[in-house]
């Protein structure tokens, strides 16, 4: 068993603030990357003379990317560690963005979106991973869910930008400002530390802790938690995909899964995407629309900011459950209003304020509670492969609703879909009430071993032993 040194309070070299704000640009990225193109497609079309098929290639390019991304990027974590695997992000952040900003034709702009969506969707996974576990404990759900708060704040900077360059038409400034937070990302990244927990496996406690003392303000917590993560690293274990599938850890796994699904297919998406389309149709008109789906990115930047201050208060199953809550009854009255009022301006006004109250619920819940759950849950020895695993569902299950549900609207009418979307709400609820762990106030071992001492689960002796360690810690 490694010794635990004695290292003595550092001086901060690195201010905590400016290592979370670098840590989370990715979540910025992926917001800004993932809502631009719905503004910027407009003018894109007409300059490129894109086909309704080339038109799904350019949206749905970085969906496709997002899976390969999410799927490579785990691994590569857990072997390399989390700082080298952002580094490169950072990097195809920038490739991407200057591929899709000036492309000299639609074909090389479809391979760019697709770049591009190998960055989102492994800074969608890595990005969480790494503020979890340089977090104290005690602050880890709001430091992981500064993580949304710049998604939303990407978001709702990507529909100003929109709609300041709506009036030139400069998509290519609308795509390329990416540029600057890809670029601040990529140098910023070089200053700051690997993760704690990667470092304790891979080269040593005593480097783990040094990086812990940069982000925690009691040397006795750390102490603690590093005690029992020694402990849990003294068998060895190295991390491989088999794992997954260890009597133990599968259930994790798939709760994993299943929060990742069902925060796609429970509406939320189809607000971010179709909004402007929805409320279009319905009566207001395109300015109005335009100016609405701005409105709904400050909702869900001031509702996200609002759920960092609840999350280690209340705890993540309580959101999710009042967010599934809040959300089926928010959908549920969006389907009767298009059911009763279709077509009318007046049922544009109430679709607005009920999309207002969906992302009041969606965003202080299952927009920032999904992704902090996802980076605690997992045993350290696989965290990152099972993270890629849980973020190939979710983005699989975003490209499957992206182009469903036009179709699902056309075929069945935006109220019948609504309504499904709402039902899919409800059924959450149950999910979390029944499968949803707690991991409010734990420390990312203490979430390891409830579930390695869960009653349903077999207890061997070297299990028992850490067990003992801890209790006695």
């Amino acid at each position: 068993m490694q010794k635990l040194e004695k290292v003595s309070k550092q001086p901060r070299n690195l201010p905590t603030a400016f290592i979370y704000f670098i840590g989370a640009l990715g979540g910025m990225l992926f917001g800004y990357d993932t809502g631009v193109i719905s503004g910027a497609l407009l003018f894109i079309r007409k300059d490129l003379g894109l086909t309704p098929t080339l038109e799904g290639l350019v949206v749905s390019g970085v969906m496709i990317g997002a899976i390969v991304g999410s799927l490579v990027s785990g691994p590569l974590a857990d072997r390399f560690g989390r700082k080298k695997v952002i580094i490169l992000l950072s990097i195809l952040f920038i490739l991407g963005t200057l591929g899709t900003s000036w492309p000299p034709n639609v074909t090389v702009m479809i391979l760019f979106r697709i770049v591009l969506g190998v960055a989102v969707g492994g800074a969608s996974g890595m990005v969480p991973i790494y503020l979890a576990e340089i977090a104290p404990t005690e602050k880890r759900g709001a430091i992981t869910a500064i993580n949304s708060v710049m998604n939303a704040i990407g978001m709702l900077l990507a529909y100003v930008i929109n709609y300041a360059f709506s009036f030139s038409g400069d998509w290519n400034a609308m795509l390329g400002l990416a540029l600057i937070p890809s670029a601040i990302l990529l140098i910023g990244m070089f200053f700051l530390p690997e993760s704690p927990k990667w470092l304790a496996e891979h080269r040593g406690i005593p480097q783990a802790k040094k990086v812990l003392m940069m982000t925690h303000d009691n040397e006795a917590e750390v102490d603690k938690e590093l005690f029992v993560l020694n402990s849990m690293l003294k068998k060895n274990e190295k991390g491989k995909l088999s794992d997954v599938f260890n009597p133990w850890i599968r259930p994790i796994v798939i709760v994993g899964i299943m929060l990742a699904i069902l925060q796609q297919i429970t509406g939320a998406n189809t607000i971010f995407y179709f909004m402007p389309t929805v409320l279009s149709d319905s009566g207001l008109g395109d300015n109005i629309a335009l100016v609405s789906h701005i409105g709904i990115g400050i909702i869900n930047l001031i509702m996200t900011i609002a759920g960092v201050f609840l999350i280690d208060k209340w705890g993540r199953k309580k959101l999710l459950a009042l967010g599934s809550l809040g959300m089926g009854a928010s959908l549920l009255i969006l389907s009767l209003v298009e059911y009763i009022h279709s077509g009318s301006t007046l049922s544009g006004v109430i679709m607005i304020a009920t999309m207002c109250l969906f992302m009041f619920a969606y965003s202080t819940t299952w927009g920032m509670v999904m992704w902090v759950l996802l980076a605690e849950i997992f045993p350290l020895r696989i965290k990152g492969t099972a993270m890629a695993i849980c973020t190939f569902f979710l983005w699989t299950s975003n490209s499957i609703l992206a182009f469903f549900f036009p179709i699902a609207t056309e075929h069945y009418g935006p109220a019948v879909t609504f309504g499904f979307f709402a039902i899919i709400c409800f059924l959450s609820f149950g999910f979390v009430k029944k499968y949803v762990p707690e991991t409010k106030g734990k420390t990312l071992e203490e979430i390891e071993l409830d579930f390695r001492f869960d009653k349903t689960f077999k207890e061997n002796e070297d299990d028992v032993e850490i067990k003992k360690l801890n209790v006695k810690n």
